[in-house]
């Protein structure tokens, strides 16, 4: 358990239970250079880098002790359950992530190596067409150019890559038990039900989206994936996106308006998932029918409302736990990313600067100030996005009565052709902005070594 520190060192143990066990992190990457001699004689003495502790072994908490140990830090994470982060932290058929251009920039800027390798290991889906789709006809609504605004940067093109497979890229783990410890910093990255978030401000239930999803992974390759990134099939109070994930296999989700809580009987999913999907187009259909039982999971789907601050003292938070948000723009584990390479930078302040707690407080909350904007701006059209694509409605409905008759005849929604001006213009527009990196400050991208 984490306490807001005091200007003695930050100590992590709990009375109650034993600690979540510490992984220590060993990477690829070369140590940092020692100081070189003085002429004199004398050793250059350089500032002790603050001891990082983080809280969560998932993706934002390893990007950051990968960050910490390539730039000289002390960083141990703690995980309760060390067994989730060796088999991938999220389980093996939670699905591949999505890495879009500005999580990849970030992860550059953090390890070269480490970014390069995560690249190679995934599969590129910015480079082909990507967008929406009409979920009963399969007819293109609005497509996204994820390609021109990456490669005009000079940025890396989006790319989506197996959990398991991220995780072991970016960390080899070595597990000890122990009581207590010490450090200069403690980094809550322990997701949206994050304990170090409640110590800090009290407890925030998480928000319900109205949405279930069930995610698939299909052993299989339609002959559309050589042109094809992913696509989101937009109907009624339900949507459905599909992406090529590399090696043969498809990734999909399957969002459905409805109350928290619901289950499925034993093997009912995928039954349940033809039900709801009878009428829409066969890319949608085939996807579901060539995905066993066994690799359908179900999730209800909450986010949490954004906070204003995400730390006191020496105590912030990253990812998840500072601003879980909405999956329908694929930015949350790019968000962490980000996250971790400006705390870094402004880690590295306090080591330049001399280690005080007023210090490491004032970094830590610069770091908070550059990120909350934009940040929320990513949350905020999450939701919004979210609420745009259940709505999706091509055709007016007469409903059953006198004027039914007018149903067969197709009429076209009056708002959509400014639902498709939106979704052709606004979203793109917006997308540019956050896969390109604007207001990511990355001052210097590394050079191969």
């Amino acid at each position: 358990m984490a306490t807001v520190p005091s200007p003695a060192r930050i100590r992590l143990g709990t009375r109650a239970q034993p600690p979540p066990s510490p992984i220590r992190l060993g990477i690829r990457a070369p140590p940092p250079p020692r100081a070189a001699a003085a002429s004199d004689g004398a050793t250059n003495h350089q500032p002790r880098r603050p001891r990082v502790l983080i809280a969560g072994g998932g993706i934002g908490g390893l990007v950051l002790a990968l960050a910490a140990k390539r730039r000289g830090f002390d960083a141990t994470v703690f995980e309760r359950r060390p067994s989730a982060v060796e088999a991938g932290g999220e389980g093996p058929h939670r699905g591949p992530i999505q890495l879009q251009s500005n999580a990849l920039a970030a992860l550059e800027a953090v390890d070269g190596g480490v970014a390069r390798e995560v690249m190679d290991a995934g599969c590129v889906t910015g480079d082909r067409i990507n967008g929406f789709a009409d979920g009963v006809s399969g007819e293109w609504f609005a497509k996204i150019d994820l390609r021109t605004p990456a490669i005009k940067r000079g940025l890396p093109v989006t790319t989506v890559i197996c959990r398991m497979r991220l995780h072991e890229i970016l960390v080899t783990i070595f597990l000890e038990d122990g009581r207590e410890y010490e450090g200069d910093v403690f980094v809550g990255a322990d997701g949206i039900r994050s304990t170090v978030r409640e110590k800090l401000f009290g407890q925030q239930k998480a928000r319900y989206s109205n949405y279930t999803c069930y995610s698939g992974l299909a052993d299989y390759e339609p002959p559309y994936v050589s042109t094809i990134g992913y696509r989101v099939f937009l109907g009624l109070n339900q949507y459905f996106v599909a992406s090529d994930v590399g090696n043969g296999k498809m990734q999909w989700y399957a969002f459905h308006k409805e109350p928290p809580g619901n289950t499925d009987p034993p093997n009912g999913k995928k039954r349940r998932l033809l039900d709801l999907f009878e009428s829409w187009c066969s890319e949608v259909i085939t996807l579901i029918s060539e995905t066993s039982e066994s690799k359908i999971l179900r999730r209800d789907v909450y986010d949490q409302d954004i906070i204003r601050s995400w730390g006191r003292g020496r105590v912030t938070l990253l990812g998840d736990a500072a601003h879980a948000m909405l999956p329908n723009l694929g930015q949350g584990g790019c968000m962490a990313i980000e996250d971790c390479y400006h705390l870094i930078l402004e880690l590295e302040k306090v080591a330049t600067e001399g280690i005080t707690s007023s210090e490491i407080s004032l970094v830590l909350q610069r770091y908070a100030s550059k990120r909350i904007a934009r940040v929320s701006a990513i949350h905020v059209a999450s939701r919004m996005a979210s609420e745009m694509l259940s709505k999706y409605q091509p055709h007016m409905d007469f409903g059953s009565g006198r004027l039914s008759f007018l149903n067969s005849l197709k009429i076209t929604h009056p708002a959509l052709p400014w639902v498709r001006f939106l979704v052709q213009f606004g979203i793109p527009m917006f997308m540019d902005w956050v896969v390109a990196g604007h207001g990511v400050v990355v001052e210097q991208r590394p050079s191969d070594s």
